[in-house]
């Protein structure tokens, strides 16, 4: 009997592409007018595309495109198998001190970020299309555990794009209050509440989550209880990106149960004393539920923050931790009590749809996952982005993904990409800074805004 195997993988292309931005503002920084992804487009013996998105810049393109010898030529249903070579062969990012996100420096995502989980993806599309599954079918033991995934509204504080000489994006055209605000500054309780309207009046969003280490802390927790008031039912959270000392942290939230569902990295390293210490000593001393993407992005990491009780809820992102990993990490958490998210960067509708599979096959009581694609919606390179509906997205049985690229925006995003200036090809948030505050320089115990 002839032996029949998966298709097997015909040829790679990676394309990296370019969205426009907002000028939002972290603990980084300010973010620039254009941000960058890498996408992976696969095509295999029947013709079938597959597809994947990852993080910018030129570091993880050399990466992926080092990928290709162990990528054509094998069966899309070995994929565990190639991501495992990748792995022991694969060009790395050079300079990794292995410090990792403690201090929220952006310059070291591309050591964190995984860059082999947008072949992973990539393979995972095709593998899924050949059995007509979607992926949230074929990842973990339990293959789809919800058909409808919670996303949260993520709401940033926005500077002036009036002040800063770069080439924001100002739309014009907008069908509603969301699109009127998503560019215009915001530096008030006032205008995080208005945002948060706007957000539920178009995506249905019922759980909020204000990026902080911006302002003062006083100041960013007024904003998280006025949003509290105005949507009491609301799971609320803030992430300063451990910007505040544990003094601080602790004088900010000891009375808010109640008023904040948990808090994301609120302190970071500090007195010889690294970050997951530092939050061991927080919820100690607050009692409240505290969450990261930044002190457990690998499984080092994940053990000594285990092992301190420095967190409850891990923001496994897909892109640091590959889709197979973050579902490790969920059925895990399962099993200890603890919870399982994800954390999200500036991306496409690719992400938006991976993201929505791998929260579907994950384990458990979830919290809603992050996606900062609210900002960027409108910008699809796919022809039939998900949707997100009532503060959810459905999970259909379309194979696959579910999304089908649309080469020609796909094309015109990578021409966007290299017609840009190159200064903006590469993160960094400092650029922006300099035409809001003279000499501004990235220090990560001040908010961005304080100097």
């Amino acid at each position: 009997m002839e032996k029949k195997g998966t298709p097997k993988v015909k040829s790679m292309t990676v394309y990296p592409i370019a969205g426009y931005d907002s000028a939002l503002l972290t603990l980084s920084g300010c973010h620039s007018p254009y941000f960058t992804r890498n996408v992976v487009v696969l095509e295999d013996e029947t013709g079938n595309k597959g597809i994947g998105e990852i993080h910018g810049g030129e570091a993880i393109t050399e990466m992926l495109e080092s990928y290709n010898p162990m990528v054509i030529g094998a069966e899309i249903a070995d994929y565990r198998k190639v991501i495992t070579e990748i792995r022991a062969k694969g060009q790395k990012a050079k300079g990794d001190t292995g410090e990792g996100l403690q201090g929220l420096n952006i310059s070291n995502l591309k050591f964190v970020v995984q860059a082999e989980a947008a072949v992973e993806c990539a393979m995972l599309d095709l593998l899924g299309k050949f059995l007509n599954k979607p992926i949230a079918a074929l990842l973990g033991d339990g293959g789809i555990q919800r058909r409808e995934v919670p996303f949260l509204g993520y709401l940033f504080y926005i500077a002036d794009p009036k002040k800063i000489d770069m080439p924001y994006l100002i739309e014009t055209d907008c069908k509603d209050s969301w699109e009127k605000i998503r560019r215009k500054e915001t530096l008030t309780p006032e205008g995080i509440v208005e945002q948060a309207k706007a957000l539920y009046e178009r995506y249905g969003f019922k759980d909020f989550k204000l990026k902080g280490g911006v302002l003062k802390g006083e100041e960013e927790m007024k904003a998280v209880e006025a949003l509290h008031k105005t949507f009491p039912e609301a799971r609320v959270n803030i992430d300063p990106n451990g910007a505040w000392s544990l003094e601080e942290a602790v004088k900010l939230c000891q009375n808010k149960h109640g008023v904040v569902a948990y808090m994301e990295d609120p302190c970071g390293p500090e007195a010889g004393f690294s970050s997951r210490e530092i939050m061991s000593e927080f919820k100690t001393a607050t009692n409240l539920k505290v969450a990261t993407n930044m002190i457990a992005t690998n499984w080092r990491q994940f053990y000594h923050a285990a092992s301190e009780h420095s967190v409850d809820i891990i923001l496994a992102d897909p892109h640091f931790w590959t889709l197979n990993g973050s579902i490790r990490m969920a059925y895990l958490l399962k099993d200890w009590g603890l919870t399982w998210g994800s954390h999200s960067n500036n991306h496409f509708d690719i992400t938006l749809a991976t993201f929505a599979q791998v929260a579907a096959a994950a384990p458990g009581n979830i919290t809603p996952v992050d996606t900062h694609y609210i900002w960027q919606d409108g910008q699809g390179i796919t022809k039939n982005p998900p949707v997100i509906k009532n503060g959810v997205i459905e999970i259909t049985d379309k194979p696959g993904l579910g999304v089908e690229i649309d080469m020609e925006k796909l094309l015109k995003a990578h021409e966007l990409y290299k017609t840009m200036p190159e200064k903006y090809r590469s993160r960094d948030d400092s650029l922006a800074m300099q035409y809001l505050i003279k000499d501004w320089k990235y220090d990560s115990k001040k908010p961005c805004m304080v100097r």
